[in-house]
């Protein structure tokens, strides 16, 4: 799984565990994926003695980062691989407990960055779970079969139909704020309110009650959505699993996408895989990603999608830009500033999403589609600087222009590179920036960038299929510089060291007040609140210091909070 021998000669120090995100269910350690003609099942039976790092016990279906890149993983899977399934069930295969939600040692042992992108990471995969019923026809019900407290509460708050046992014991309960001095990370507060629709005064209630709500109670306030009794409870669930997945769209009848192992060469400063490489400059604190177009404009129909599978370029692109992500957020937290480029001709990949354009309906395509829109939106709060050059053979068209237009900047060169036979840059719309990519404010890119004219997005719009200029892309807002050649070198590496001159958590913050122009949305709040609320109360001394709530949980020591209000 983790390939280590190639990370020990990477100079830079690293102070956290190296992180792989490639798995499969012959591996799973904490999960089990079953699948029963139209309902699949997916069990958590966490295995105390196997965490992420050696230093803790994951007791009582506590999770950490293991845990749900596992849950990830099969989440992906179902998607691709199980077109006939229509409802996902999660349950514990633990009596009397459905998951005691993050665990407590891991979070105390963990570097702040770790438990950050911890939290980002769950946060995206609770995303996918509520994505993955709201476009994919893939409803998720959690069958909380035990108390369910904090992190587990909220994995029940990611699907759309909780069923709770009534057994006058069981509760749910998010009791991070009254045992911890923090809160719950990934969404809890916000799904509570905002997607629940859970009373404001009842809400404060429930999560400064450490104990939490049970039965009638738990029904009542909207906290779950049924209760069944023990005897009665494994009937209720399948019944209303079945009556969802009549529901659904999923075809009942297609094959499936295997999602062969990714494969990938980690170096000390490279990273390659098919369709992607990726270059470290540890200087400048710059990683490079370079995405290569398929090498020719092979003809994209639904059937010839469906022989290559997983090694069809959208897909396996977008796999490789997933992978790539995750890893340089966990991996290498010191490259601040991502760089995209492209190599290839435009026509190969306008010819590949032709199909994903003209096939609308088609499960497959759309599946692409929402991986390559969960991509973006992973990459775009990933707290990292991303800029994005557009050269002479540069291929920017279409799904893969989005990455220009995520970009906090944009520099495209106008005119040819000295002794370079290749034509000038250009880039190229199509109606996949007018839609099917919204950012998590809701809003296409194209939308949020032109907040204040929405009538030039709308104009954009005719422009699809146009091969556009340096000159012509300046005057219509797409890009943000267009240096010749002989500007271009130094124009560029004086953003970049200016870039990796600057404090990153400012970097950040601005950053993450810029991109997301416009409305609110749950989505953006839950990430917006993420970075302000858990970045700064995760290093406040009453939850991580010496005598902090999460420093001395379960050591009989009483907590000593500074009252002072901030």
């Amino acid at each position: 799984m983790a390939t280590r021998d190639s990370l020990t000669q990477t100079p830079s120090a690293r102070q956290e565990p190296f992180v792989d995100f490639r798995t499969h269910p012959d591996h799973y350690r904490h999960w089990t994926l079953t699948v029963d003609g139209r309902v699949a099942t997916l069990t958590l039976d966490v295995q105390e003695e196997a965490p992420l790092v050696p230093g803790y016990e994951l007791k009582l279906n506590s999770y950490d980062l293991g845990v749900d890149i596992e849950l990830y993983d099969a989440i992906q899977r179902l998607r691709f691989e199980y077109p006939e399934v229509a409802a996902v069930v999660i349950v514990s295969a633990k009596p009397q407990v459905f998951c005691a939600g993050a665990n407590i040692r891991m979070l105390g042992n963990a570097s702040h960055a770790h438990k950050v992108n911890f939290c980002k990471f769950t946060n995206e995969t609770r995303n996918s779970i509520e994505d993955a019923t709201e476009h994919s026809g893939q409803t998720y019900l959690c069958a909380v079969n035990g108390t369910a407290s904090g992190g587990g509460y909220e994995l029940a708050l990611a699907c759309d139909d909780i069923i709770l046992i009534d057994d006058g014991a069981s509760a749910v309960s998010l009791p991070e704020l009254p045992l911890l001095a923090v809160l719950p990370g990934t969404g809890g507060l916000t799904r509570l309110v905002d997607k629940r629709r859970v009373r404001h005064d009842r809400a404060d209630f429930f999560c400064t009650t450490s104990e939490g709500l049970r039965g009638q109670r738990a029904l009542q306030w909207n906290l779950v959505d049924a209760l069944a009794p023990r005897s009665r409870f494994d009937e209720v669930v399948r019944a209303r699993a079945l009556k969802r997945a009549t529901q659904s769209h999923r075809p009942a009848d297609a094959t499936g996408i295997a999602l062969t192992p990714l494969a990938r060469n980690l170096e000390a400063d490279r990273i390659c895989y098919d369709t992607l490489t990726v270059d470290i400059d540890r200087e400048l604190a710059t990683a490079t990603l370079t995405i290569q177009a398929p090498a020719k404009a092979a003809p994209a129909t639904l059937e010839t999608m469906r022989q290559a599978g997983v090694y069809w370029w959208p897909l396996a692109m977008t796999r490789t830009l997933d992978d790539a992500i995750l890893h340089l957020r966990l991996n290498e937290g010191d490259i601040g500033t991502w760089v995209f480029r492209s190599e290839g001709a435009h026509a190969s990949v306008e010819a590949m999403e032709k199909v994903l354009i003209e096939q609308p309906d088609d499960w497959l395509g759309r599946e692409v589609l929402l991986y390559w829109k969960r991509t973006l939106k992973r990459l775009e709060v990933s707290s990292r600087s991303l800029m994005a050059l557009v050269e002479p053979g540069s291929c920017f068209a279409g799904l893969l222009l989005e990455l220009v237009l995520a970009a906090d900047r944009v520099y495209m060169l106008d005119g040819v590179f000295e002794e370079s036979e290749l034509p000038p840059a250009t880039i190229r719309l199509s109606p996949l920036n007018f839609g099917p990519f919204p950012m998590v404010n809701g809003l296409t890119r194209l939308q949020s960038r032109f907040l204040s004219a929405p009538e030039h997005a709308a104009y954009l719009q005719t422009r699809t299929g146009e091969a556009i200029d340096a000159q012509e892309a300046e005057a219509l807002g797409l890009v943000t510089f267009i240096p010749d050649d002989i500007d271009w070198e130094d124009e560029v590496r004086l953003a970049l060291e200016e870039r990796a001159s600057f404090s990153p958590d400012a970097l950040t913050g601005m950053e993450g007040n810029l991109r997301f122009a416009g409305p609110e949305t749950m989505e953006s709040k839950i990430f917006g609140r993420l970075s302000a609320w858990q970045n700064w109360i995760f290093q406040r001394p009453n939850a991580v210091g010496e005598d902090g709530a999460l420093t001395v949980y379960g050591s009989g020591k009483k907590t000593a909070f500074d009252k002072r209000r901030v």
